[in-house]
């Protein structure tokens, strides 16, 4: 049965989709019931995954019985449990927002566009090869396309034309880099993979090498790492709010294919390659942490905030994984389940802002007082300390854990003082932000009086928030599982008698 179950996350939004584009036709609440029913059975099975996968076994499914490496195979172990688990509460989450809110009324395809983007997020956890993870990734991308215009408007139309070019360049980076390892080693399946790099000759190590950074590059690309995170921004900030809080798992779609692909594939056995990225990724994410944090303290608005939160929580994560050992790998994992939720938290809470405040929206400036002040400022509050990393929640487990495992490694003190630098500034930034909005009053300029609006749309950060608290409580048994799946990643051995059956 659970053997079967690992389709389960790609068969359930695959087949809701376009039920759920036909049953709105006639009637729309049908077809937000299909919605909410899709992400709760994926919900489902991903725990049902998640607590088979504790014992150690990587489990795989071979779709027509085709045996790898020549057909596709889905492979189930702790990582992409977690993942799974991670997309389908998410999903849940800015679901519920963007119904409360009617968001998801201002077009007729947001519940089919969401239900692709997680057959794409799903099949990218799943997949064991290369041009499949490639394949799901143009799945979401479409989605996201449609997904970043819902609603309509210049500066979405703007921000999307932005958002297809790069992921378009970045789409052709991709297929350029599955060519050349393709020619190098003739297969794509990333188990197999992994043991024939080891046979390249000499003369082709170089070429091997370049693929090996190019294909990183792309990844790097999604997770929007710097330099190449010029793009999120502006896409995240203009986005539908549950979108943006959807969102804020994508450039985790990034962290995780790194995590997922450089020890399988260009680990120690791969010659010249052999963990090519890291002189590059440890710089790179330390950049990304301080730009990241620095953008939320020059932010204009909550949403922009959220969207520069986003990087810098992505680089803090970075910082880890570039140490590429259990202990720092098993930090970034738990600390990657805590900033997707505490980036989606602040988007969510921008939203509630903005919709008491009129023309003022989610502004970082003064404003007359609005409609539920003190309770929208406690929300803001909590999801300030989460994405800071702030205790008492998750994220100061998160960094703390990340400040202990890096301890000792090469260029821990760069890394120890990025983290604790950005950690000050985005405590200040957000505190700005937050006196100026939730303590100081302006003078209401023409149409700008306070609106007032139902008490239902803050039920969705409380949600995450409570998540959020949740992970905190539970952190013994998460850093326990995140530890499992962090050496269960690092043993690639582990993965090719799973799927290839060979030692």
């Amino acid at each position: 049965m659970t053997a079967h179950l690992a389709i389960a996350p790609v068969v359930i939004p695959a087949l809701a989709a376009p039920i759920a584009l036909l049953a709105m036709r006639r009637k729309r609440r049908l077809g937000v019931g299909i919605s909410f029913a899709s992400c709760l059975a994926m919900l489902v099975a991903a725990l049902v995954l998640l607590s088979a996968s504790a014992d150690g076994t990587v489990r795989t499914y071979e779709l027509g019985n085709w045996p790898a490496p020549f057909g596709i195979v889905l492979v189930v172990d702790r990582l992409s449990a977690i993942m799974l688990t991670l997309a389908a509460s998410l999903s849940l989450v800015a679901l519920l927002h963007g119904v409360v809110t009617r968001a998801d009324r201002k077009g007729w395809h947001f519940h089919p566009l969401l239900q692709f983007q997680l057959l794409g997020l799903n099949g990218a956890f799943l997949t064991g090869d290369l041009f499949n993870l490639f394949v799901f990734f143009e799945v979401l991308l479409i989605a996201s396309y449609g997904l970043m215009l819902h609603g309509q408007g210049p500066a979405r139309l703007k921000a999307g034309v932005q958002y297809v070019v790069v992921n378009i360049v970045g789409s052709s980076l991709f297929l350029i880099a599955l060519g050349l390892l393709y020619s190098l080693t003739g297969t794509l399946n990333m188990a197999d993979m992994g043991l024939r790099v080891a046979a390249i000759g000499a003369d082709d190590q170089g070429l091997l090498r370049v693929a090996a950074l190019l294909l990183v590059s792309v990844f790097a690309l999604k997770a929007a790492l710097v330099p190449l995170h010029l793009w999120l921004p502006r896409t995240y900030a203009v986005s539908t709010p549950a979108v943006a809080a959807l969102f804020a798992l994508m450039t985790k779609v990034g962290v995780y294919s790194i995590i997922r692909v450089v020890p399988q594939v260009f680990g120690d056995g791969a010659g010249a390659a052999a963990w090519a990225p890291a002189p590059y990724l440890f710089p790179a994410a330390i950049l990304t942490a301080i730009v990241g944090f620095a953008g939320v303290f020059v932010a204009r608005s909550l949403s922009e905030q959220a969207a520069y939160a986003v990087i810098g929580s992505t680089g803090t994560l970075l910082i880890a994984v570039a140490g590429w050992q259990v202990d720092t790998l098993a930090a970034a994992l738990y600390y990657l389940v805590h900033s997707t939720l505490a980036g989606a938290a602040l988007f969510l809470v921008a939203d509630v802002v903005a919709r008491r405040r009129a023309s003022f929206t989610d502004q970082a400036s003064p404003g007359p007082a609005f409609t539920d002040r003190q309770t929208v400022g406690l929300l803001f509050m909590a999801a300030a300390i989460a994405a800071t990393g702030l205790p008492p929640l998750s994220g100061f487990i998160g960094k703390l854990l990340i400040l202990e495992s890096i301890a000792g490694t090469g260029g821990w003190g760069w890394a120890w003082g990025a983290i604790l630098a950005t950690t000050v500034i985005g405590v200040i930034g957000f505190a700005r932000t937050g006196s100026s909005v939730f303590w100081k009053e302006g003078r209401p300029s023409d149409g700008a009086e306070p609106t007032s609006v139902s008490r239902t749309d803050m039920i969705a950060p409380i949600v995450a928030i409570a998540l959020l608290a949740a992970l905190s409580a539970g952190a013994g048994w998460a850093t326990a599982y995140t530890r499992a799946a962090a050496a269960q990643v690092l043993d690639s051995a582990a993965s090719v008698r799973a799927v290839l059956g060979v030692q």
